[in-house]
């Protein structure tokens, strides 16, 4: 049964994040469980240095979804918006819808971990780059000492390319009408695997480096908070919804 809750949002500042209130799963089918009522950020947390406070708005709920907006002009650094809740095995589902006037990057992380003293979030990303969706399902490492991707396997940001993306890749932007893209997420030990659109765009075997001394020292790679990015700099409009998880055993 549904338990009624309160409707409107606890913003709580901790240091440079600000906190939803918690709320009860929306619900599951099959296992499934839903992290995003609706109508607001319950379960979710902000993340942000200290400077990029006034910005926390930059994440907001709008027609029904989780929305990502920054205005032209603006000098934010990293803002996320993670789930309290962290995970270790687990098939993550989300629509994603983007537009191609958008300058800005984002993505979706996986079993990261945020330090706050530092100002950097730690873990795998799932790549969303509207100027460039070729790129949509890379899997870039955030984790500080090693920054570059995973899948494709070729380093530094700057060295992936339009022919390193499967064949058939398909995503469509929704300036014309309310077009959405389906993103799942497959996380399963050492493996992690990113459909797109129904293509598979990457199937990675992290052993040996998300479980290594660095992703350990960080606390990240095997286990962590699911997010949400917004990326420095540039013009953003994304939104994202029916996001669901099912933990693997």
């Amino acid at each position: 049964m549904r338990t009624k809750t309160t409707l409107f949002t606890v913003a709580v500042f901790v240091l440079s994040g600000v906190v939803f209130a918690e709320s009860k799963p929306s619900g599951e089918k099959d296992g499934w469980t839903s992290l995003f009522n609706g109508k607001s950020l319950n379960g979710w947390v902000v993340k942000c240095r200290p400077e990029d406070k006034d910005k926390i708005g930059y994440w907001k709920v709008a027609g029904g979804a989780i929305t990502a907006e920054t205005p032209a002009g603006s000098t934010h650094n990293y803002l996320w918006l993670l789930t309290v809740k962290e995970y270790d095995n687990f098939e993550l589902k989300v629509k994603v819808q983007t537009y191609g006037k958008s300058t800005g990057n984002s993505g979706i992380q996986i079993r990261s971990r945020y330090d706050d003293e530092a100002g950097w979030l730690d873990g795998p990303q799932v790549d969303i780059n509207p100027p460039g969706p070729w790129r949509n399902g890379f899997i870039y490492d955030e984790t500080r000492g090693v920054q570059v991707w995973l899948w494709p396997d070729v380093g530094k940001p700057a060295n992936a390319k339009p022919e390193h993306a499967p064949a058939g890749w398909k995503w469509r932007h929704a300036d014309n009408g309310d077009v959405w893209n389906d993103v799942h997420v497959i996380c399963n030990g050492t493996r992690i695997k990113t459909i797109v659109n129904g293509v598979v765009v990457a199937d990675y075997d992290g052993s040996k480096r998300l479980e290594d001394d660095v992703h350990r020292s960080h606390k990240v790679g095997m286990k962590g908070h699911i997010g949400l990015q917004i990326h420095p700099g540039d013009e953003l409009l994304i939104r994202f919804k029916d996001v669901e998880v099912r933990e693997l055993p």
